[in-house]
């Protein structure tokens, strides 16, 4: 599979959610108040916060977008989407570490930027994502999948990891 089409996907999807949209909002609200403008040193306590926020959604999104890529010979994006299922990694803990890693991000720059519209943004990918994720996406996924997704479905929570891992029968996980 190609790089480019992994950018692709990357810079259009997480890309404009996460830097062009944020990017937007801070220049038209001119929000931005680094650590919320706490007093010394406070203000450290939403800087540190957000930055391992970021830096933890980061390396969640790293991780599912090899997956998708290596695994699931596909894309994060809808109209490339993985061709495989996908149950390893962080997939075997949590069914949307992708979408976790995108709303770690998101509140990690509202905490870091010390910014109301950032939060309030944050809030909207949630809400958007809590309606589409299991209105549109999981039948799709069910429609692709079948049997292996429906058991997946029923192993391994939406959105509050597993402690343990899930472990797939040999018939069904992926190599």
């Amino acid at each position: 599979m190609s790089h480019w089409r992994q950018w692709r996907a990357v810079l259009a999807l997480p890309g404009l959610v996460l830097v062009g949209v944020p990017s937007l909002i801070l220049w038209q609200t001119r929000s931005l108040r680094l650590g919320w403008d706490w007093p010394s040193p406070w203000l450290l306590v939403p800087i540190l916060a957000g930055l391992s926020l970021i830096g933890w959604g980061l390396r969640l999104m790293a991780q599912t977008i090899r997956l998708f890529m290596t695994v699931g010979q596909g894309t994060l994006a809808p109209w490339d989407a993985p061709r495989r299922l996908v149950v390893l990694g962080p997939y075997r803990h949590v069914r949307n570490p992708m979408i976790s890693g995108v709303l770690a991000v998101l509140l990690g720059e509202a905490l870091l930027l010390g910014s109301r519209p950032l939060l309030a943004w944050f809030l909207i990918v949630l809400v958007v994502n809590l309606v589409y994720i299991p209105l549109l996406e999981e039948p799709g996924l069910e429609a692709r999948f079948g049997d292996d997704y429906r058991l997946y479905r029923h192993h391994v929570p939406r959105w509050l990891p597993r402690r343990t891992p899930w472990e797939p029968p040999q018939d069904n996980a992926t190599p």
